[in-house]
């Protein structure tokens, strides 16, 4: 059985976000077979893929090294990217069956387009330890799936170096704890509109490169800041990072990237 390692939202070897592809199953492997797996990659995300009638379409699920998650933007790339790159699966679109719905991926150009459900965020109050753990003052707090904190300038999001422990207990209004984006308008000379991080020990990783759920949350966000629904995205993870691109329509939200394939490997084990 084959596997990949993508580098997704990236356009060269080791940038973006790396995601482990395992060869498409028959039929489900045991939960407790992923998860191992999983925590043996030892990547964000371990992505694992269920052959259905259509070849266009497969099932998706997620697994952290710690638990499976409902939702992974990047590790979808990936899978896409491994299909059609790497399996030579022909298709206009990929569909995947999982937990937040059906998720459809296009080619765009030399990268891929994803329809994802687009997680408007809320504002809300300070939330109380959120300033101490992540050593900077929120100028907004907003929430959504993720709590988001809106800083000053790109330089603090950048030089932040959050108590990662403490933001595992940080919930306030968002959907889960835990897991805390940082964002701020880019600086004027930059070529992108928003700079972020995302901090998510509350699903096992203290820090993710490029993230795609985040930004089903950060598009709608921007994108009414901006009065416009396209936004221009670099996370800013140090010494790697992602670029993304977003489009609001609706209720949905584009996700646009590239991706690399950088390791091609063989597990000597079956479910």
């Amino acid at each position: 059985m084959r596997q990949w390692t993508v580098d997704a939202f990236a356009s060269a070897p080791f940038r973006g976000n790396p995601a482990c592809v395992v060869e498409p199953f028959q039929a489900w492997p045991a939960d407790g077979w992923m998860q191992a797996l999983a925590k043996e990659n030892n990547q964000a995300e371990t992505a694992f893929l269920l052959r259905t009638a259509d070849p266009a379409r497969f099932g998706l699920r997620w697994f952290t090294p710690g638990r499976e998650v409902d939702l992974c933007g990047h590790a979808t790339l990936a899978a896409a990217h491994a299909l059609m790159a790497e399996l030579g699966v022909e298709a206009e679109a990929l569909t995947f069956d999982t937990r937040s719905g059906s998720l459809i991926v296009r080619r765009a150009g030399d990268g891929y387009e994803m329809d994802f459900p687009a997680d408007p965020p809320r504002r809300t109050g300070p939330v109380a330890g959120l300033a101490e753990a992540l050593g900077a003052e929120p100028v907004e707090v907003w929430a959504g799936r993720y709590l988001v904190a809106i800083l000053a300038d790109a330089e603090m999001v950048r030089s932040l170096a959050p108590d990662i422990r403490a933001l595992a207990a940080m919930q306030g209004e968002a959907g889960e704890a835990g897991q805390v984006i940082v964002c701020a308008a880019a600086d004027p000379q930059d070529d992108v509109d928003v700079v972020d991080r995302f901090f998510g020990p509350g699903c096992g990783i203290d820090e993710d490169p490029a993230t795609g759920s985040a930004h089903c949350i950060l598009g709608p966000l921007y994108a009414d800041r901006l009065g416009r629904p396209d936004v221009r995205f670099r996370q800013v993870f140090p010494g790697r990072g992602g670029e993304l691109e977003t489009e609001v329509r609706g209720d949905r939200i584009l996700l646009r990237g590239r991706a690399v394939t950088v390791i091609e490997s063989r597990l000597r084990l079956a479910p």
